[in-house]
């Protein structure tokens, strides 16, 4: 059975763009998609994914908030931080946190992969 994902962006393109990279490149299966941290923490306690990709900033509850949520639901959740490269203390932050792994944007797909393949130890 594949996979289970949740990609979080409150930009449509990039959770279009992680979608297919993940489904086509992976096999994975993206349970949902989720427009801000508020959304992805409900969703998380829902569907209870395999991991999640999750932006930084975003409206309503940002990447930070929305992980620490889900750390505090769940301290084994996977969760793959997307970023801009110029939020490096957030990511640092993030990381501190428990974040697994990052992408920084723009990202190229063999990277998307390969944080995703390390999270869920799926390495080849």
């Amino acid at each position: 059975m594949p996979k289970r994902i949740i990609t979080v962006d409150d930009a449509p393109i990039i959770r279009l763009m992680i979608k297919d990279v993940l489904t086509e490149c992976g096999g994975y299966d993206v349970i949902a998609e989720c427009s801000n941290g508020r959304e992805a923490v409900e969703k998380y306690k829902e569907l209870k994914p395999d991991l999640l990709t999750m932006d930084i900033v975003m409206p309503e509850m940002d990447g930070i908030q929305a992980l620490e949520e889900i750390l505090k639901y769940d301290p084994a959740a996977k969760v793959v931080m997307v970023t801009a490269i110029d939020q490096r203390d957030a990511l640092m932050k993030a990381i501190r946190l428990g974040a697994t792994d990052y992408i920084v944007k723009p990202f190229e797909a063999d990277r998307v992969m390969s944080a995703v393949q390390k999270a869920l130890g799926d390495l080849k």
